[in-house]
């Protein structure tokens, strides 16, 4: 199967399950109803439990109720996850732009993972790391011994903008509106 047309399909896909989840909900939004965003892992597919307490600002809160970045096109969210995406040491591998260096590049449109096109892939994949040699960097996971260290959700989110701001996709194509 090409790339586009596998791309393509997982997009699909999460669209039409994002409109079924929401169907029942007679017009109130995920977040009033008190659902939320399933994660699951980017090494296997199986579920992926983040305290939903980490998600702690609104922007966070929007995201795992809808699964939509709402920092995508926000310049200050953009600049700060720059500076994030510098501080936790991602240009060694991802390149000072995200294009790539020993890491693959994130901006796409080919992704070593194809679900890292949409947000929720992409903070997957970076909440809990993969296969191909990144560690788990989100809090609590990065230093399992400190639960205080690592990403935060805020902060993931803020960096998936700067990524994305590099690139074609906003990643929010396939989020339920």
């Amino acid at each position: 199967m090409n790339y586009k047309l596998g791309l393509s399909v997982i997009l699909l896909a999460t669209g039409l399950s994002a409109c079924d989840k929401h169907a029942g909900t007679s017009g109130e939004s995920a977040a009033a109803s008190g659902e939320a965003i399933k994660f699951v892992k980017t090494q296997d597919g199986s579920p992926l439990e983040i305290k939903h307490e980490l998600f702690d600002t609104p922007a966070a809160k929007e995201f795992l109720a809808t699964g939509k970045n709402p920092y995508i096109g926000k310049d200050n969210a953009i600049a700060e996850g720059k500076k994030i995406f510098q501080l936790y040491s991602c240009t060694q591998c991802h390149g000072p732009e995200a294009g790539g260096q020993v890491g693959p590049a994130l901006t796409g449109p080919n992704y070593n993972y194809a679900k890292d096109a949409t947000n929720k892939g992409m903070f997957e994949t970076v909440w809990n790391g993969t296969n191909g040699g990144m560690g788990a960097k989100g809090k609590g996971l990065m230093d399992p011994s400190d639960p205080n260290n690592g990403i935060s959700p805020d902060e993931l989110l803020k960096v998936i903008a700067w990524i994305r701001s590099h690139g074609s996709l906003t990643g929010n194509e396939d989020a339920a509106s």
